[in-house]
């Protein structure tokens, strides 16, 4: 396990597994649930029953129950990705313990609704959730295109490699997967999830992404096949 030291005003890289590289959503529902408490537990409001509030009061998706405080956001999440066995985030802290709180939340009730519906038991995720601090403009852009590009570059019929060699084409595929915020930054999606905050500032367009993206891919400036940030 590794989590860097971090304060209020941080950019931190978050990763967490599935514990032996097990899956940690299996169908779409799962998914979606995921993208949910990207949004429900990113507050300072903790209500454990979340998730049967907004079934019986028929709450559309992102909007809150009317009993429920003004939404106190735990941190800024500017950039995210879901795969089978693991899921990336990039976060500014906005609070002291924001993010071990946000992922606290987060990874409990993944483990909860997961071991409910499959009838399993304890964690689904592989120990503590690892970080990195970024403390370089250049270097955060570079990690958006690792976490939304090369991570959706993954799931391309043919991998990674396919994609690279046919980078419009898989682009255009990886715009439409909707568990991830690429499509805030490569598209005209405006999720209510995410806050580009610095990552607009460095990206005033989405064709600006898209080449700084396929600059990044096709020259090979981050380490695609070898990242070690994590082991």
């Amino acid at each position: 396990m590794r989590i860097e030291p971090f304060s209020v005003g941080s950019y931190v890289h978050a990763i967490k597994r599935g514990g032996r590289g097990s899956e940690i959503v299996r169908d779409d529902e799962d998914r979606w649930r995921f993208i949910k408490t990207l949004f429900y537990l990113n507050d300072e409001y903790r209500n454990k029953n979340w998730e049967d509030d907004l079934y019986r009061q028929k709450i559309p998706l992102f909007s809150r129950p009317s009993n429920w405080p003004v939404r106190k956001p735990l941190v800024k999440l500017l950039a995210y990705i879901l795969m089978p066995n693991h899921f990336h985030l990039i976060l500014k802290e906005i609070k002291d313990g924001g993010i071990s709180l946000f992922m606290q939340g987060i990874c409990g009730s993944m483990t909860m609704y997961f071991n409910r519906k499959y009838g399993s038991r304890g964690s689904i995720f592989q120990g503590s959730y690892k970080s990195k601090t970024v403390n370089i403009d250049e270097y955060l852009g570079r990690l958006a295109v690792y976490v939304m590009v090369k991570n959706s570059f993954e799931l391309y019929q043919g991998g990674i490699e396919s994609a690279i060699q046919n980078f419009d084409k898989a682009f255009s595929w990886s715009l439409d997967y909707p568990f991830s915020s690429l499509a805030d930054y490569g598209g005209n999606r405006k999720s209510p999830i995410v806050e580009k905050e610095i990552l607009g500032d460095l990206f005033k367009s989405s064709n600006q992404f898209k080449i700084f993206s396929k600059d990044v891919m096709l020259s090979r400036s981050i380490d695609i096949d070898n990242d070690k940030s994590f082991e």
